[in-house]
């Protein structure tokens, strides 16, 4: 039932009940579409990126009503009645960008580790709030978290509700592991704190183990399935590039996923790993580090994504040359590991590789994640392919290219507007001084 002191009668809907009783105008009312109820907001774009052909337009407005775009306009749209005017003819305007890899219950911190120890899921959840508000003030309005306790889970419930601010959320709940594995929670633990932890806990051996871990992530109200299907960074284990799945496991994971709706994105830095994962049929590879000429071929032949996170790359490899920093396993692998990424990814580019914008976030301090953008052109790609893919590539790769992505009528008001032009100058990403979600502005400066 809509409450009648929030509605705003649009001119053509006031000029159909004049002269109308109290009763039949409060009925009419009642009745009409909200389409006639809603107030309409106009954003004055000085610049626009049109995302799905690569081009950047001049003067044009964006007309909004509720959480849609109902219009794309060239020119400045005279506002009329109770319409809303949002100035940004000083600034670039493009579609809400989306991070393909992020994980919001955690960030980096030399006691990172001990706090599995001290922490409640209360205080992941406290943190996790702060996080994902940071994340939506930089442009981010749609994320994929690929993997944390399961409190996520619940982040992207309350942020859904609007009872806290944050990006759409897109969540793995608890990746999925080998024993030992790169997502194995009791890696690195005393024998008996270790324990055996099983599929309900993200941890399988064997196809029929995996289709459980799968169905288990279903119950718990995932989103999409995370493997780690290679050893990895973080992890206090010896190997950071291993395979740690069978194809015959991976093929398990991603026929059951198929079954609940659920896509795979496959975290993998060794080259064996990735092309276990790509014919096993993930979606997408994470990070991707060590992947060689055979892996980019094979990806392009099965359609499979790269999400490359350039930026956590460098950060571990900045964070372990501090003394202490990480565990005496990580360290290591984090100096060999993170600094190659940036390559592999101008590589895998050049090959052709499609690509969707990832950071891994949490990995370093949340609110940078527009830094990636600086390093993918440092590679090679032109700043608008970089944030295509942070755009209509990354909304592809989740499957939401009907509602996000991209600014055009019928899609979600996902809007966001930087100082100066990115495509000039790639540091423009991190001024972000405007930012719409679902048709609610977040940050206008």
């Amino acid at each position: 039932m809509r409450k009648s002191s929030t509605v705003r009668l649009r001119p053509v809907a006031l000029s159909l009940i004049e002269g109308l009783s109290r009763p039949l105008l409060l009925l009419l009312i009642i009745s009409l579409p909200l389409s006639l109820l809603a107030q309409r907001t106009i954003l004055h774009c000085g610049k626009l990126i049109d995302v799905s052909k690569g081009q950047v337009l001049t003067q044009y407005s964006i007309i909004v009503e509720g959480n849609k775009i109902t219009d794309v306009q060239a020119g400045y749209t005279k506002a009329s009645g109770t319409d809303k005017v949002i100035d940004l003819k000083d600034k670039t305007v493009m579609p809400g960008l989306i991070d393909c890899h992020v994980h919001l219950e955690d960030e980096t911190s030399p006691n990172q580790y001990i706090q599995k120890f001290t922490f409640n899921p209360a205080d992941y959840a406290y943190q996790s709030v702060v996080y994902a508000e940071r994340t939506l003030q930089i442009g981010f309005t749609t994320v994929r978290d690929l993997g944390g306790t399961g409190v996520n889970i619940s982040l992207r419930n309350a942020i859904n509700k609007r009872l806290i601010k944050g990006p759409r959320l897109v969540t793995a709940g608890k990746s999925i592991a080998t024993t030992g594995g790169h997502a194995d929670p009791t890696n690195g633990y005393r024998k008996d704190l270790m324990g055996d932890p099983g599929p309900a806990a993200g941890v399988a051996n064997g196809p029929d183990e995996c289709r459980q871990a799968v169905r288990q992530r279903y119950k718990d109200g995932s989103d999409l399935i995370k493997i780690t299907a290679s050893g990895g960074v973080l992890s206090v284990a010896k190997s950071g590039e291993n395979p740690q799945f069978t194809e015959e496991e991976i093929k398990a994971i991603v026929s059951t996923a198929k079954d609940y709706g659920f896509k795979v994105a496959a975290h993998c830095h060794g080259a064996e790993a990735m092309k276990r994962a790509v014919k096993g049929g993930v979606n997408s590879i994470e990070h991707g580090t060590h992947m060689d000429d055979e892996t980019m071929q094979l990806m392009k032949q099965y359609g499979t994504w790269y999400v490359p996170t350039i930026t956590a790359g460098k950060s571990v490899a900045d964070s372990a040359k501090k003394p202490g920093y990480y565990p005496d396993l990580v360290t290591p692998k984090a100096l060999a590991i993170g600094p190659k990424i940036q390559s592999t990814f101008g590589k895998a580019y050049k090959a052709g590789v499609k690509i969707a914008f990832g950071t891994d976030a949490g990995v370093y301090m949340h609110g940078k994640n527009w830094m990636e953008f600086v390093y993918m052109n440092e590679a090679g790609m032109p700043v608008m392919e970089a944030i295509q893919s942070a755009t209509v590539s990354a909304a592809d790769l989740l499957g939401m290219s009907d509602v996000i992505g991209s600014i055009e009528k019928g899609k979600l008001a996902d809007i966001v507007a930087v100082d100066g032009d990115p495509i000039k100058d790639v540091q423009a990403m991190g001024k972000m001084k405007f930012v719409m979600k679902d048709g609610v502005v977040y940050k206008h400066e």
